[in-house]
């Protein structure tokens, strides 16, 4: 219950900003209290986080092949298959983080998670050791055998559900590692963002250059045991680690608050004024235990401060709690809610839209799995002496990545700081305003690049795989400009009370964008595979004209681009009152 409903408020003129709070009530209670500040505890989170992503991109890099080789999938099916999964498998996320918010805390919930995550590696891997001989019909029609099809599509989603709880809790598992109030544990939290992205990157580098290669040139069996074997051990270390973890149990119901928010306000939409300023608006004394801190009242949706208006049936009850005279209704909070509670909801309602942009950003991003990986499957694979899985160009992005953070500390920052000292670094806004006009650059050079196979092919010769570096790169700058930016973007502006929340929001950003990805595929084959013609993306790519469909996206992520600057030019960020 929040701190109205047990009678802990009072109407009050706030202190200015630089006032104190007791220190004790900015503290959650939790479970194993005693843990020391510098604990190994955040180690063994991005330990265990390089093992679940190495196992979960086992699946995921090379799914697209599997689908079309083993399963005899078309490739424009498998494409949509993936882009569903992968989807399915970034919205879990969000239930994940209702049950780690509001019910079972973060741990618990990555627990069950892993016995799910478990369960579903197991049979996608069993699925690879059934019978796959295609079933073929009158004409060229081939289906899978009912057995290994069901038994894969069956484990892929129990990953997508155990995945799913995993990405929602762990991040923020890891940050309520560090103690706020110790300033060397502040400066490590800082950096943990950027390392937490990186242990992802190395899952997808040992995927994409390892499992990848067992997978094409050994077993696929043996290519998902060992993914399998990663979440296993990773289950494992992170039973084992248990007493050296801080475990914070939900205070509440998050979304409860910011349902009386939206009652309270409605209840006195008659009142015509509404005040300007938080001192005449309803907020937690500093006298008065409360478990959160206070958030500094803002100007921006103002209908929302009726909410926290004080009226005189208000007044009464509160007076009567603040005398003692009992805990308080639990109706009192649904007429009559805190600043705090009202700039919560302010905060979500301010997200959106940079939120709704990131959808077009990951329907981009989602090519890295699918067209790109089938572009570079149409390409000359040698590379000198080597032959190079067109899935292991993704191994290669990421090392981009890794490159991009180098370029970005050692470069681009001390060029902007000469530049504009006064400036100093981008804000998290700016940097995924950057990463998504990159991604932009990225589809139009995967474009360009399609218009050059298209012609060789024409004429009977090839491209090399190695054409596709310059738009793996400039995608892998989108992405650490945009994603690591938005992962600690959300948490920061995320209320205390959901902060597991807002991180799978940032996270759902990729589902809706994998399902958009899969709806562009749809009407492209909708609109252009018609009156016989295959098509811009068919089976045999040298008969249709990818090309067109990265320009289709190069377009979309440059209105996207647009769009995105509007919100991001006027967007006021939280302001706690210390």
């Amino acid at each position: 219950m929040d701190a109205m409903e047990r009678g802990q408020s009072s109407p009050r003129l706030p202190k200015s900003r630089g006032s104190k709070i007791d220190e004790e009530s900015l503290k959650v209670p939790l479970i194993e209290a005693k843990k020391k500040t510098g604990s190994r505890a955040p180690a063994v989170v991005l330990g265990f986080e390089c093992l679940e992503s190495t196992a979960f991109n086992g699946i995921a890099t090379n799914l697209v092949l599997y689908l079309e080789r083993v399963l005899h999938g078309s490739s424009l099916g498998s494409a949509s298959n993936v882009t569903t999964w992968i989807g399915t498998s970034y919205l879990t996320p969000v239930f994940g983080a209702m049950l780690a918010d509001t019910f079972w805390g973060n741990y618990n919930t990555i627990l069950v998670s892993l016995v799910v995550y478990l369960l579903g590696m197991m049979l996608v891997t069993f699925s690879a050791f059934l019978p796959t001989t295609a079933l073929c019909g009158v004409g060229s029609s081939c289906h899978p055998v009912l057995g290994s099809h069901t038994v894969a599509f069956a484990g892929l989603y129990l990953v997508a559900f155990g995945s799913g709880g995993v990405r929602a809790a762990l991040l923020p598992f890891g940050a309520e590692q560090f103690d706020d109030d110790n300033a060397v544990d502040r400066e490590r939290k800082m950096s943990f963002f950027s390392w937490f992205y990186i242990a992802v990157d190395f899952g997808m580098i040992v995927s994409g250059l390892f499992l990848v290669w067992v997978q094409q040139n050994v077993s696929w069996g043996l290519g998902f045991g060992i993914a399998t074997a990663c979440i296993a051990l990773a289950f494992a270390g992170f039973v084992l680690a248990t007493p050296m973890f801080k475990r914070r149990m939900p205070s509440g119901t998050p979304l409860k608050s910011l349902c009386q928010v939206v009652v309270a306000a409605s209840r006195k939409v008659a009142l015509r004024v509404v005040p300007s300023e938080a001192a005449n608006l309803y907020e937690v004394s500093d006298k008065i235990e409360h478990e959160q801190p206070r958030i500094a009242h803002t100007d921006e949706f103002t209908f929302l401060d009726r909410a926290a208006m004080i009226v005189a049936s208000d007044l009464a009850e509160v007076t009567a709690n603040d005398a003692g005279a009992g805990a308080g209704s639990s109706s009192s909070s649904w007429r009559l809610c805190t600043v705090t509670q009202v700039e919560e909801l302010k905060i979500l309602m301010r997200l959106l839209p940079i939120w709704a942009t990131s959808i077009v950003l990951s329907a981009a991003y989602a090519q890295l799995q699918t067209t790109f990986v089938q572009q570079g499957n149409a390409m000359d694979t040698r590379v000198m002496s080597f032959s190079l899985p067109a899935a292991s160009m993704v191994s290669f992005e990421v090392i981009c990545v890794l490159a991009w953070v180098l370029i970005y500390d050692f470069v681009i920052l001390p060029a902007l700081r000469s530049f504009s000292p006064a400036s100093g670094e981008p804000s998290q806004l700016q940097r995924m305003g950057a990463g998504r006009l990159l991604m932009a650059v990225a589809m139009a050079a995967a474009a360009l690049l399609e218009m050059k196979r298209l012609d060789a092919a024409a004429g009977g010769g090839s491209v090399s795989i190695a054409w596709q570096m310059p738009q793996y790169f400039v995608l892998a700058g989108g992405e650490v400009f945009c994603y690591i930016a938005q992962l600690e973007f959300f948490y920061n502006e995320a209320p205390e009370s959901m902060k597991s929340m807002c991180t799978s929001f940032a996270l759902l950003t990729v589902a809706l964008g994998s399902y958009m990805s899969s709806l562009i595929y749809g009407v492209i084959n909708m609109l252009t595979a018609t009156d016989g013609r295959p098509g811009w993306i068919p089976d045999n790519l040298d008969e249709g004209h990818l090309d067109y469909f990265f320009w289709v996206m190069a377009a979309l992520c440059t209105l996207n681009f647009v769009v995105y600057s509007a919100f991001a030019r006027n967007y006021q960020v939280k302001t706690v009152v210390s």
